[in-house]
């Protein structure tokens, strides 16, 4: 198995488990936008994630314009840097120097933004996205894709003025902001403890 991820992803004809520990956060893109067919078979294995009683709460958006991506990128790092992100107020004080950089972008040059919203349904809401989110992200690694979950972005894409900007309802949450793309270079394998297992009767 390999142990990094680069630009040619793991080919075909692979396991699940092959796919689950070949998936990386990948945190350096090409800039080209995903296609849209490979867009569209991403969705579709997201959406037949796990979900509570069947509720099937998420709804999406795609963002691969340059200009929404590097606006919202500026976004996320104002919030950041005027301790305005109630999700990560500690980077006021820790590693903020490097969100006032201009070169740095939040979606590490990503051409293409997936945001996977929840709707207000139940008490699995957020359970059910992320499970869709980890399909999403198994099936862009067996395509040849890297991805992200990009945090950061969570407190900016949830204010009432990018939700406008957007078209999102706001009754809505942002769960799960992933890019997608081409890697510009190999991910290193990071090392994972051992499973913590409490008690085996």
């Amino acid at each position: 198995m390999n142990t990094s991820v680069g630009n040619a992803g793991i080919g075909e004809s692979v396991s699940t488990m092959d796919v689950i520990h070949h998936r990386r956060a990948v945190r350096d893109y090409l800039p080209d936008k995903v296609d849209a067919a490979v867009i569209h078979q991403l969705l579709d294995a997201a959406v037949h994630a796990p979900t509570a009683i069947h509720e099937e709460p998420w709804a999406f958006v795609i963002i691969q314009d340059k200009v929404i991506l590097d606006r919202l990128s500026d976004k996320v790092k104002e919030m950041l840097v005027k301790g305005t992100d109630p999700i990560h107020p500690l980077f006021k004080s820790h590693g903020a120097d490097r969100f006032t950089r201009p070169d740095f972008n939040a979606f590490y040059n990503a051409g293409t933004l997936v945001v996977i919203y929840g709707k207000p349904l139940g008490n699995f809401v957020v359970a059910d996205c992320w499970l869709a989110a980890e399909n999403l992200m198994l099936a862009a690694c067996s395509l040849g894709f890297g991805t992200c979950p990009i945090g950061l972005a969570v407190a900016a894409l949830n204010t009432p003025q990018w939700k406008q900007a957007l078209g999102v309802p706001a009754e809505l949450t942002a769960y799960a902001p992933i890019i997608v793309g081409k890697p510009a270079g190999a991910t290193p394998v990071v090392p994972r403890k051992p499973p913590e297992i409490l008690r085996w009767s």
